[in-house]
């Protein structure tokens, strides 16, 4: 797990008489920061987990800066596409990426993604996270897990899941859950979450490992049933819906995280200010109010721990896709 100990002011990293020569320009170039809007690129559609982290992050920055914030929402590929704008953006700290679990996933799918999602970006922090509840269309015949497994084992092959796009987050979480299960249903790949839960909402698709920003409102007005959620324990948000371990599948675990990053080489100072400001506006009562209110837990984590976290999360996904015989694209 990692560890998410209690965080540092940011001018804290040019303290130091190793650094002495170098600090001058930085904190100049830090106090000046930022001196025009940041563009925050979203690799995913507007309505998902991705964009609701990042407008409530982007709001937060924005507050404390006292300049605006853009969401750039660039969605295609897996979340391949907005992510490799950001790899190849001038370092200068305008330009920042807002990604999740997808981001991880990438490497483990694709070929030809354009960057190096270890060497290519800074790491700035882990913003929040959040489990995953397993929702099912009305429609379909079962109303717990165990039944819900039950069906699927009976006719394989006949009901479908929704996701995100091929290689996204979502779709991975759903794989995950078959190989657990030990079922086989059918991938249905829409162009963002919100297109994925208009499906199901439908009967469309029957069913889904879908992020609870998305999802927990139909599920709180009956327009789907939600069976598990995928944390280790029941979530404040939703308690009388139970875990899948308690629910009859020990062993299922499932969070999406959301992170920021910026390209590699940007001024250490910059990172900093992001990651210090950031840490503090969490530590607001309203602004950690819009995360929970969503379903999200603040999870900010300094940029080194997010770094090894990230490495550990694309050596955990690439066994994933060996697991299930995902081909690469």
């Amino acid at each position: 797990m990692l560890n998410r100990s209690p965080l540092k002011p940011a001018v804290a990293v040019l303290a130091g008489a190793g650094l002495v020569l170098g600090a001058a320009p930085l904190a100049a170039q830090t106090q000046a920061y930022p001196a025009k809007p940041v563009r925050v690129v979203v690799p995913l559609a507007p309505g998902g987990g991705s964009d609701i982290v990042a407008r409530i992050a982007a709001q937060a920055l924005s507050d404390a800066w006292g300049q605006s914030l853009v969401i750039d929402n660039r969605p295609g590929a897996g979340g391949t596409i907005g992510t490799a704008i950001v790899a190849k953006a001038p370092a200068d700290g305008y330009t920042a990426l807002v990604s999740s679990s997808t981001m991880a996933i990438g490497p483990a799918l694709f070929r030809n993604i354009g960057f190096d999602v270890l060497k290519d970006f800074a790491p700035v922090t882990l913003i929040a996270d959040q489990p995953s509840i397993i929702a099912v269309n009305p429609k379909v015949p079962a109303k717990t897990l165990p039944e819900l497994i039950a069906l699927f084992k009976k006719e394989p092959g006949k009901y479908a899941f929704g996701s995100a796009g091929n290689g996204t987050a979502s779709h991975l979480a759903n794989e995950l859950f078959k190989l657990s299960a030990k079922v086989d249903t059918i991938h249905v790949p829409y162009k963002s979450a919100g297109l994925a839960t208009t499906g199901l909402l439908s009967g469309e698709i029957q069913y889904m490992v879908t992020n609870m920003a998305t999802a927990l409102p139909q599920v709180r007005s009956g327009r789907l049933t939600g069976v598990a959620v995928t944390s280790e324990k029941r979530v404040d948000a939703a308690p009388e819906i139970p875990t899948a371990s308690e629910a009859g599948l020990p062993g299922f675990a499932y969070t999406t995280w959301y992170g920021m990053l910026v390209p590699a080489g940007s001024p250490a100072a910059v990172v900093q200010r992001f990651h210090g400001d950031l840490a503090k506006q969490s530590r607001d009562p309203q602004v950690a109010q819009r995360f929970s209110s969503q379903g999200l837990t603040v999870r900010v984590s300094a940029p080194q721990e997010f770094s090894k976290y990230l490495s550990g999360e694309v050596a955990r996904w690439q066994q994933v896709v060996n697991a299930a015989g995902i081909q690469k694209q």
